[in-house]
């Protein structure tokens, strides 16, 4: 390794520890600074998308994509105007309501293999066990299909993400006060659904109601 080189590699370590480290947000235009957050962040993106989808394969496709697309918007990303973890969630939204609609965009080939992992059998059951824990999740998001998107979108952030309002407002693009308005008109709405079927219901459905 020539001086350069090596003056490099001790420069990108450095990144990467003062990132661990806290000192400063990470430089999500780098690729240290991305790598640094992608580990602090993976596991919450992971579970967003298996909190809505029951394939294994389909989750590992969609965490890569939510993280190819953040890496797209990292100049846009702004440390003093919410937590990346509701920048990523907001980010996260589309790419599902993409795939959805089943208008994804292609990207380059390349992208989308550097982009992905290749699953073992180790990596399936690990997901499968994952998206089984979050079961009751999915069940609870099923009962909000009735609501209109807006609502929808506001109460799934909440209470089955765990974001706070403010947390919330900030995915979604949306005021604080729009985001309490919207809580309260779901959580009228759906009183009137009628009580969790089942004890797999019950304890998030009880967040509902706490919600706000």
């Amino acid at each position: 390794m020539n001086r350069t080189a090596q003056e490099k590699h001790v420069r990108g370590g450095a990144t990467r520890e003062a990132a661990r480290a806290g000192v400063g947000p990470p430089d999500l235009t780098s690729p240290e600074g991305f790598g640094v957050f992608y580990e602090e962040h993976v596991d919450a993106v992971l579970g967003f998308v298996t909190r809505r989808v029951a394939d294994p394969h389909l989750a590992a496709d969609l965490t890569a994509d939510i993280f190819l697309a953040a890496l797209k918007a990292a100049p846009s990303f702004r440390a003093d105007k919410g937590l990346p973890r509701a920048w990523l969630y907001g980010i996260a939204r589309n790419v599902l309501a993409s795939h959805a609609r089943g208008h994804a965009r292609e990207r380059d080939a390349v992208a989308r293999f550097s982009g992905r992992r290749l699953l073992d059998d180790e990596d399936v059951a690990a997901l499968e066990e994952r998206i089984d824990a979050q079961r009751a999740y999915r069940e609870l998001a099923a009962r909000h299909a009735a609501l209109s998107e807006p609502l929808r979108a506001v109460l799934d952030l909440v209470v089955v993400d765990g974001l706070d309002p403010a947390e919330a407002a900030t995915a979604l693009g949306v005021t604080r006060a729009t985001v309490r308005v919207r809580l309260h008109r779901a959580r009228r709405a759906l009183r009137h659904t009628g009580p969790a079927r089942n004890d797999h219901q019950r304890v998030p459905a009880q967040r509902v109601e706490a919600a706000g």
